[in-house]
């Protein structure tokens, strides 16, 4: 039997963004040169830590 660590269990998701929406987070990117995907964890969990406190 496999165990899987569900904190690095993923799962893919769509979203819809505006144009505008796109050009701010390839923006972000390009200047910090992280990937979208880490960008938009981390925003999620700061999401997490405002839910929680």
């Amino acid at each position: 039997m496999v165990m899987v660590n569900k904190k690095w269990a993923t799962k893919r998701i769509t979203i819809n963004l505006a144009s505008t929406e796109v050009e701010t987070l390839e923006n972000y990117c390009t200047a910090t040169g992280r990937p979208a995907t880490d960008v938009i964890r981390e925003l999620i969990r700061t999401l997490e830590l405002r839910a929680s406190a």
